[in-house]
């Protein structure tokens, strides 16, 4: 039991960041769909700082160098979609399927690369990150408490606390709702959706850190994030946006996630002698059940995925 709510609480975490994440970019107009592949960049980023950081470097330095690699990789690469979207007036769907397909192989071509400087025969894009993950984890008896789900409970708190009571989170939902209303009142809409998407990135990369660090003291980079991305979509769609629905959702989800984890620690569970296929569809089988039920009541942001020009009204 202590193990699943320790699995429960690293994967909600994970799905609280990068649904937060995208509910930032789409209510500023953005559509985010490229969740995954800014994950796996920003796991790239976390990863290689644990690798190169020194083991002397005391315990707080560490969370705060790792936490800043992945946060920086994630917004760098989540300008590709901005950039194109905002800048361009790209297809936003095209842009975020084509990040989740770049990231996860830029990532495997980045760390093959660095294995095989390191030694030549080392093809691998497998990244290892054992002294270093110490630095996050505090032994509480038997359970294993990890600073992230303290870290993704405050963003949560304080995503609510920016997107209803700041000037900022304000001016970022009227441009999800009705952007040429929102320029009239003098706010610069393109500026805000860059915001949106760049929180995005940030969120979304630490999403992708936490995840590879759940359990795991290495990486290897071809696994990519098993489609945490789209399931934190389906957190956000099942949150309607809103971040305390969006930390309920992670935790049912997260609880079902981690099942497949830990299943075979319930006499109950192993007596009904399932393959162990079915218990790790059932996350995204629950995805698909929620998103038929709730999807035709759900409110996005009105403006979400329309390109904003400024001379139309």
């Amino acid at each position: 039991m202590v193990l699943l709510l320790q699995y429960t609480l690293i994967f909600a975490s994970v799905l609280i960041l990068v649904a937060l994440g995208g509910c930032f970019s789409e209510h500023s107009g953005v559509v985010n769909i490229g969740l995954e592949g800014i994950m796996v960049m920003g796991a790239l980023g976390g990863a290689l700082m644990m690798k190169y950081l020194p083991s002397t470097m005391a315990a707080p330095l560490v969370i705060l160098f790792v936490i800043l690699g992945s946060v920086i990789v994630g917004m760098v690469f989540s300008l590709f979609l901005g950039v194109a979207a905002i800048h361009f007036n790209a297809d936003q769907t095209l842009v975020g399927t084509a990040l989740n397909l770049l990231g996860p192989a830029a990532a495997v071509v980045i760390v093959r690369a660095i294995n095989m400087s390191e030694s030549i025969d080392n093809v691998s894009s497998t990244v290892a990150y054992k002294e270093a993950k110490k630095a996050f984890l505090v032994n509480i008896g038997k359970f294993e408490f990890s600073w992230f789900m303290l870290l993704a409970l405050l963003i949560l708190i304080v995503s609510y606390i920016i997107l209803y009571k700041t000037k900022f989170g304000l001016r970022l939902m009227a441009c999800g709702e009705h952007p040429q209303a929102a320029d009239s009142m003098g706010i610069n809409v393109y500026k805000m959706r860059y915001a949106g998407v760049l929180i995005s990135g940030a969120l979304g990369g630490l999403g992708g850190l936490v995840y590879i660090t759940a359990g795991v003291s290495e990486w290897k980079f071809e696994n990519g994030v098993a489609g945490f991305g789209f399931l934190a979509l389906a957190v956000m769609i099942f949150g309607q946006w809103k971040p305390v629905n969006i930390g309920l959702a992670a935790l049912l989800f997260g609880l079902f996630r981690a099942l497949s984890n830990v299943y075979t620690g319930f006499d109950v569970l192993v007596a009904l002698k399932l393959p162990s296929t079915l218990y790790n569809m059932f996350p995204y089988i629950i995805s698909l059940i929620v998103l038929v039920f709730v999807s035709k009541n759900s409110r996005a942001p009105k403006a979400e995925g329309i390109p904003y020009d400024k001379g139309q009204r």
